[in-house]
């Protein structure tokens, strides 16, 4: 279900960078399909193209052939995945925002979790592997020494100053629209440190942040460099905390229309 007008506001948007993935998007677009248009809520698929030199572009554009409500922004040149998933949610019109990695390694029906803990009082809610992998009831399938150095990782998050939050790097978080805008519009990190960045400045804005056990799959052809990256998202997190000591990140408005909260991590069942 679409609407013509790009100015109005629909209710969910799904945003999804992309870089070389034509050989693993298509059965996550597909399932995002199936999965949206039975639930009679209007909807947008956003794939941001993040300067693909595979057939990444010609497999979406295929897509939408048959997905009226997908639309496709190609970036000229690779910027990383921060960048292209701030492309994607600013050019978003959904009253809920999401965002989900191209290779589906949580599915889309995880949503409905994510849009609970938003429904009772949470301004974003973020996939967490971390409290899936704690309870009964869900699967968390990740390779041993990815396992290993996510959880080293998390606890140099916390000496960063993020605190409360087990998974800051799961691929699927959902965004109130004016607080994606928020955050969106401040945000600089172009690489994997990108959601470090976002809920620092929720954390230091007071928005409620639920964290939401969901499902989660490793899929085969991961981009990842673990190493090399992990190193590049602490470079990242020390800009994070460079930028904020110079007041980068202070909300230019009122506090008033930025809905502060106290911050909060509910579980949800």
């Amino acid at each position: 279900m679409t609407i013509g007008n790009l100015h109005t506001t629909i209710d969910l948007s799904v945003i999804i960078p992309a870089h070389n993935e034509a050989g693993r998007i298509l059965p996550h677009l597909s399932s995002i399909h199936e999965h949206l248009s039975t639930r009679g809520r209007s909807y947008e698929i956003i794939v941001v193209d993040d300067g693909s030199s595979d057939d990444t572009l010609k497999v979406v554009r295929n897509f939408a052939k048959h997905e009226p409500a997908l639309r496709v922004i190609p970036l000229p040149t690779c910027v990383g995945k921060g960048g292209a998933v701030r492309q994607g949610m600013l050019a978003a019109r959904g009253r809920l925002q999401l965002f989900t990695d191209a290779d589906g390694a949580t599915a889309i029906t995880e949503l409905d979790r994510l849009e609970q803990a938003l429904a009772a009082g949470a301004d974003l809610a973020i996939g967490s592997r971390s409290l899936a992998s704690k309870q009964r009831g869900f699967t968390v399938s990740a390779r041993w020494h990815r396992s290993l150095l996510g959880n080293c990782f998390q606890s140099v998050v916390r000496l960063g100053g993020i605190h409360g939050i087990g998974d800051t790097q799961c691929g699927f978080k959902l965004f109130e629209r004016s607080i994606a805008r928020d955050l969106f519009s401040v945000s600089t990190i172009n690489g994997y440190g990108f959601d470090l960045e976002l809920l620092f400045v929720a954390q230091q804005r007071g928005y409620r942040i639920a964290e939401v056990p969901v499902n989660w799959i490793d899929q085969p052809g991961s981009k990842v460099r673990l190493f090399h990256d992990s190193i590049a998202v602490v470079r990242e997190l020390l800009l994070i905390r460079r930028q904020a000591a110079r007041g980068y990140y202070s909300p230019v408005a009122p506090p008033s229309t930025l809905r502060l909260r106290p911050t909060v991590s509910p579980v949800l069942e």
